[in-house]
């Protein structure tokens, strides 16, 4: 992820608080949001996530989730959640808290 600027960073900690059903672990810790923009000319925010799969049963709630919380916090933004495959998620991209929250260490 590129660096990000300070509300951009408030939002990356604001999405600590989507929790994946499945693995109960944030989709911070399970390095799954690739980058956050922050557009306050144009009142908007996008966020670029992926799922461990594509076939991930949860994805759809897992982008509401992040797209409501955030719409939460940034009421006057529209705030679009963008759905992206590459690079492909793998275990790599799990931080040391999401590692140790799946026992992968």
């Amino acid at each position: 992820m590129r660096k990000l600027n300070n509300e951009e960073q408030n939002i990356f900690e604001l999405l600590r608080g989507v929790i994946d059903p499945e693995l109960m672990v944030n989709i911070i810790d399970l390095g799954l949001v690739y980058d956050i923009r922050h557009k306050p000319a144009d009142e908007k925010i996008e966020i670029e996530i992926t799922l461990t799969s594509p076939g991930c049963p949860m994805g759809d709630v897992i982008m509401e989730d992040a797209k409501q919380l955030i719409e939460n916090h940034f009421r006057n933004f529209k705030v679009e959640i963008l759905l992206v495959w590459e690079p492909a998620w793998n275990k790599e991209m799990l931080s040391e808290a999401g590692k140790k929250a799946l026992g992968s260490i």
